[in-house]
């Protein structure tokens, strides 16, 4: 397991790597990037943002959403993973957020994840990257991550990953380390054929470590 002087080593590697690291999700307010975030669960940014470039054209408000048939809406994320179920979340928490919130998506997290289709992560990234709240969002990026480097256990849960980077973490770089993380984890620390080789965490990394002799 890492300890906290080997952590710090690798949240300097991943500031000099990825220092513009950013949320890759296109949006203009806080409603569209929640909309974003709630599609983004087992599909790519990339996907999302291809779906949303249309989507956020014909429905800006929760009224536009609640305004078409279900069906309607299911046709527009159709090429989205469980888009059934991403579609009646996105009706069900558009009216919570008019009965509930007078339209507005609130900037606390708890009441966040009392909308339908919200958990833990995607309050977490609406929080930190609309608001600014110092939020650090588990994501299969920053687990894997994570869970690589041996800052956490194989058997941990997000909550617990969530809750060891952010004891280890100043609370300022919260969110910019959740975005460095993933991008680490999207373009480096891949999921498939991870780049162990000409990694500057090799040395502290027990995955990589092992991956390199079994070589």
């Amino acid at each position: 397991m890492l300890t906290k002087t080997q952590w710090n080593i690798c949240l300097q590697k991943f500031e000099e790597m990825f220092p513009e690291a950013h949320c890759e999700l296109v949006h203009k307010n806080p409603f569209e990037l929640l909309i974003a975030t709630l599609l983004s669960a087992q599909c790519t940014d990339v996907l999302v943002n291809r779906v949303t470039a249309e989507l956020f054209k014909k429905y800006q408000t929760p009224e536009d959403y609640l305004a078409v048939p279900i069906e309607e809406l299911q046709d527009d994320i159709r090429s989205i993973g469980l888009f059934r179920n991403k579609s009646k979340n996105i009706q069900a928490l558009s009216l919570q957020l008019l009965e509930e919130f007078g339209g507005e998506v609130p900037p606390n997290r708890d009441e966040m994840m009392t909308l339908p289709g919200v958990g833990r992560k995607t309050a977490n990234v609406v929080v930190s990257n609309a608001f600014g709240v110092p939020a650090l969002a588990v994501d299969t990026h920053v687990e894997r991550v994570a869970k690589r480097l041996g800052m956490n256990r194989w058997k941990d849960r997000p909550l617990d990953v969530e809750e060891k980077i952010m004891r280890w973490t100043p609370m300022e770089k919260w969110t910019q380390t959740h975005h460095q993380m993933i991008f680490f984890g999207r373009y480096h620390c891949k999921a498939q054929n991870p780049n162990c080789p000409e990694c500057p965490l090799l040395d502290l990394c027990r995955e990589g470590q092992k991956r390199m002799k079994a070589k």
